[in-house]
């Protein structure tokens, strides 16, 4: 492998920024819905309380993505090929739930990327949504067909420092104008019942639903195969990615509550309404000027999570019915190019004939994405077992996690199924 990139394997205890790649796809892919719609709608609905359980999720969650990347070091293999290997069923219903999630995830991610952008557009030009969507996921589908994984891999790292930097410049802009509070405004508690419902959204895709891991590993496989890079470059891009994610979900948090928390206005729960609104409050707080500013941070958000998303679901997919059909070779780049296909079109057809719909769905992703958590982080723990062995501390660490995940879960299905009022 020396031969084939000498600078990364004989410089692996260097900074080198090639070795970074599947963690930044994974930060990219994660700061769509969870971070531009739910961390910014929690702070501008309860201030700063829900902080918290952005750090729990976070926290919980992060051993069931670190091990994607182990798992892929380990063995050479995605974690789907283990999913085969601990049983068929397990194979079967991670690819049927693929599929239903990458035709609902990818349109509802593209279709706030469309309406952004028709917030950036001069109003004499005012082109229909199905155009405007059609024309993000044509650039989206054209760029993964073209360039493949070097291309995305490369791109994704512009996207995310744009992002970081962009993001922080718009906090501290807002925290520099405090909104001023209406005079009749009463703080709102998330801690009931009644609320539990939007936490658990927030969490579920809080950095990004468990199944983004499965995708993060088939990311790293091409990044083994491509730059050759060692275990320890590989957890380092992990957890640089990881760890970015995290903290910008506490900058839209802040950034909801600056612009928007205690001012009376009516807070739209709708994500494509709700887009439309932070940024038109924004502008009224800071100025005209900051217009484009908050519209490229959130098109940048949106369009890096579009095209993470296609490329993902169609790689993964594309690896799940390899699996399935029981073929021992690699899936090809025209199978790839096909689930790709499958993932952009589908996300189209829901945008152009579903539109309404698509918040509702964009929902009950995010929350099925919670529920289901528990089951990846269990799949992910006893692969991971199989191959090494853990510390006491991290076996603690994963246990814990679980028991957190599956609490809130079945507390959500108890509230959900009328055991708790």
């Amino acid at each position: 492998m020396s031969a084939a990139s000498p600078n990364l394997d004989q410089n692996s205890d260097k900074f080198n920024w090639r070795i970074f790649g599947p963690g930044i796809l994974l930060a990219t892919g994660a700061v769509g819905g969870s971070h531009l719609i739910s961390s910014t709608q929690a702070g501008a609905l309860y201030g700063w309380q829900l902080a918290i359980m952005i750090i729990l999720a976070n926290f919980f969650k992060y051993p069931f993505f670190k091990f994607s990347t182990d798992y892929v070091y380990d063995t050479g293999e995605s974690l789907i090929a283990g999913y085969a290997k601990k049983s068929r069923v397990y194979l079967w219903l991670y690819t049927l739930l693929l599929l239903a999630s990458a035709l609902i995830s990818v349109g509802a991610v593209a279709l706030l990327t469309t309406v952004i952008l028709g917030f950036m557009l001069p109003s004499s030009i005012s082109p229909s949504m199905t155009v405007l969507s059609f024309i993000v996921m044509g650039v989206s589908w054209l760029f993964l067909v073209l360039g493949h994984y070097k291309l995305l891999d490369k791109f994704n790292k512009w996207i995310m420092a744009a992002l970081i930097v962009s993001t922080i410049a718009a906090v501290m802009i807002a925290a520099g104008k405090p909104t001023v509070m209406a005079p009749d405004f009463i703080a709102a508690s998330p801690w009931n019942m009644a609320s539990l419902g939007f936490i658990v959204a927030l969490m579920g895709w809080m950095p990004a639903p468990l199944e983004f891991a499965a995708m993060t590993s088939m990311w790293t496989k091409e990044k083994v195969k491509a730059d050759h890079t060692t275990h320890r470059q590989g957890l380092i891009d992990f957890n640089a990615g990881y760890i970015s994610s995290a903290i910008l979900a506490l900058f839209f948090l802040a950034l909801g509550v600056f612009v928007q928390y205690g001012t009376g206005t009516e807070i739209q729960t709708q994500g494509g309404a709700y887009i439309t609104q932070l940024m038109n409050m924004y502008t009224a707080t800071i100025g005209d000027w900051s217009k484009l500013l908050v519209a490229f941070v959130a098109f940048m958000v949106m369009f890096g999570t579009t095209i993470a998303c296609a490329d993902g679901y169609g790689r993964s997919i594309a690896e799940g019915m390899r699996l399935i059909n029981n073929n021992p070779n690699e899936a090809s780049q025209t199978q790839i190019f096909w689930w790709t296909t499958f993932s952009a079109l589908g996300g189209f057809v829901l945008i152009t004939f579903f539109k309404g719909q698509l918040d509702i769905m964009l929902k009950f992703a995010m929350i099925s994405a919670f529920v289901l958590a528990p089951v990846y982080g269990w799949l992910n723990y006893s692969l991971i077992k199989s191959q090494q062995r853990l510390s006491p501390l991290m076996t603690f660490y994963s246990i814990s996690g679980l028991i957190f995940l599956a609490g809130i879960a079945l507390l959500f299905m108890a509230q959900l199924t009328g055991i708790l009022a």
